[in-house]
């Protein structure tokens, strides 16, 4: 492995925190998926972890609710052939999942008011429109 997978800032997985368990993969291969285990199964027991700090931590809780069984985080790989492959791409995409549960929330949009001159416009410009119609409802339009 290419060592710890930096979430955000100095912040990174701890390669001892993270549990690996291979299986056989139904993806490519041929008959070479049949002999190999090559799908990754990467578990991260994020309640129980002390490598995020405690605000992130409750944040991912909350946020990765519906992903997590028992407080742990599961990502399954098994796009490539190569067992080697899948521990990379589940690795990085715990670490994104992570980093995307961790960001702190957007800013709360403040509501902007609309300028006199651009709704004063709009309405002239509806005026005009309206006296327009009304001039073709005369009754010797035909």
């Amino acid at each position: 492995m290419s060592g710890p997978y930096p979430i955000r800032g100095s912040v990174s997985l701890p390669e001892t925190e993270l549990v690996w368990r291979f299986s056989r993969s139904s993806g490519p291969g041929g008959q070479h998926v049949n002999t190999s285990d090559s799908q990754v199964e990467l578990r991260f027991d994020l309640a129980a972890t002390e490598a995020l700090p405690e605000v992130w931590k409750q944040r991912a809780l909350e946020r990765l609710a519906s992903r997590l069984v028992g407080g742990v985080l599961v990502v399954r790989a098994s796009e490539h052939r190569s067992q080697w492959r899948n521990r990379e791409t589940a690795a990085v995409r715990l670490a994104a999942l992570l980093a995307e549960a961790t960001a702190p929330p957007p800013k709360p949009r403040r509501p902007t008011k609309i300028p006199r001159g651009i709704n004063e416009r709009r309405l002239r410009e509806k005026k005009q429109r309206a006296d327009t119609k009304r001039g073709r409802q005369g009754r010797d339009w035909h």
